[in-house]
């Protein structure tokens, strides 16, 4: 998915005969990304020459259609009725309704809630125009320590704060660099100088929120800048292994940022009542999520990424390649709560939802079928006005900077 929608760049990255060195990053502990990237390959070989021996054992011979979807696929799709999404549910009260569809989410997560200490270590401050940058490594988790940007505006706290979520993109050789501009690194600079130019009209987000008055925390999500880099094809490996582990990547990854809310919550620095997650297409998801479950996010704005997922499942769109989906795929999850329902556990914090109608990552039915459900939640709160959804017709898979000024000010008033 081009920054973790459902689309990766239009030629996927070369195949590596080998995995590539992870270890140059030694302040990262553990096994990282690089020892789950194991024969994945080999498997896959072994599954086709099984699966082509002897016919089906069913009267009616299946097969797979355009996508890689089973030719059987709108049965499954009828069976998807998220029996779970609020006003279907059996559950009135929406309080405990709330605990009870979160629990189900992180029921699918397959990662254990940490609440191992930060340890956080920060290094040394450098000077910018109105802000401090620093580095920080933390433990999110048991497993490793992971390197972040810090950003502090100067001037007197504790400051509104807003964790950063980076796209994915399939472009592994950054991450938080993505949105932070790198302050010690050339080689990363250009790299993320360009990805800025191509999806934030060259404005590196962080630092204008920063400059603007929050505290900016940006991390690297596991096969990212520090935490890999992977390449194109060993992504789906790394998750098929996390899944042979009894782990998730995508639940690992919302753990994560659900920790880093905390983290940044609780920095002296930092007014813990008026922190936000924002994010732009796989960040974006993130960012819903996150303020789904993490009581540490007062509000969330999310640029790219929001549909229905009957209405995405569709031969054509990208999200049916794998890879880049398994960030954001959670085993099981769909017989219960659609997109928008596990957004909807947010309610009613203030909520922003951007697409453009060029985006081709999202089908426009899919857009206006979630846009409409997350509006009736938040008006059935009371706190319709809570909720701000949009569509760019002019713009595609992108945050520009109209659509950032817009959720500058957004947040300013919300915060």
């Amino acid at each position: 998915m081009n920054s973790g929608s459902g689309r990766e760049s239009s030629s996927p990255g070369p195949s590596s005969p080998g995995l590539p060195s992870l270890d140059r990053r030694s302040f990262v502990a553990g096994a990282g990304a690089a020892a789950l990237l194991g024969a994945a390959g080999a498997g896959a070989s072994t599954a086709h020459a099984h699966a082509a021996q002897g016919p089906a054992p069913a009267a009616r011979v299946t097969g797979v259609v355009e996508g890689n979807l089973p030719d059987f696929h709108p049965l499954l799709t009828e069976e998807l009725r998220f029996p779970l999404a609020w006003g279907t549910s059996p559950v009135r009260d929406f309080r405990a309704w709330r605990r009870a569809a979160r629990s189900k989410v992180e029921e699918h997560l397959f990662v254990e809630r940490d609440h191992t200490p930060y340890e956080q270590e920060f290094g040394g401050r450098v000077e910018a125009d109105g802000y401090t940058r620093e580095p920080v490594t933390l433990s999110l988790t048991r497993y490793e320590r992971v390197r972040g940007s810090l950003l502090t505006p100067h001037g007197t706290g504790p400051f509104p704060a807003v964790l950063l979520l980076h796209d994915h993109g399939a472009k592994f050789d950054i991450g938080k660099e993505k949105l932070v501009r790198p302050w010690d690194d050339d080689t990363r600079l250009a790299s993320a100088q360009a990805w800025a130019d191509r999806c934030f009209g060259g404005r590196f987000v962080g630092d204008e929120l920063a400059r603007r008055g929050y505290v900016v925390l940006a991390l690297d999500a596991l096969g990212w800048g520090d935490r890999g880099p992977v390449t194109y094809e060993q992504q789906q490996a790394l998750a098929s292994n996390l899944f042979n582990l009894g782990s998730s990547l995508a639940g690992l990854m919302a753990r994560e940022d659900v920790r880093a809310a905390g983290f940044l919550a609780g920095l002296d620095r930092v007014d813990r009542r008026r922190v936000a997650a924002v994010g732009f297409s796989m960040g974006a998801f993130r960012a819903w999520q996150t303020a789904a479950l993490s009581d540490d996010i007062a509000a969330a704005a999310s640029a790219c990424w929001m549909t229905g997922l009957k209405e995405v499942m569709v031969p054509g769109n990208n999200i049916l390649r794998g890879q880049s989906s398994y960030c954001m795929l959670h085993p099981g999850l769909a017989r219960h709560l659609d997109f928008p329902d596990v957004a909807s556990i947010a309610a009613p914090k203030p909520s922003l939802f951007f697409h453009g109608a060029q985006d081709t990552l999202f089908p426009a039915e899919g857009v206006r079928v979630a846009h409409e459900k997350l509006h009736a939640v938040w008006r059935s709160r009371h706190a319709g006005e809570h909720l701000h959804t949009k569509v760019w017709p002019e713009l595609g898979h992108v945050f520009s900077v109209p659509q950032q000024d817009e959720v500058f000010a957004w947040l300013d008033a919300v915060l």
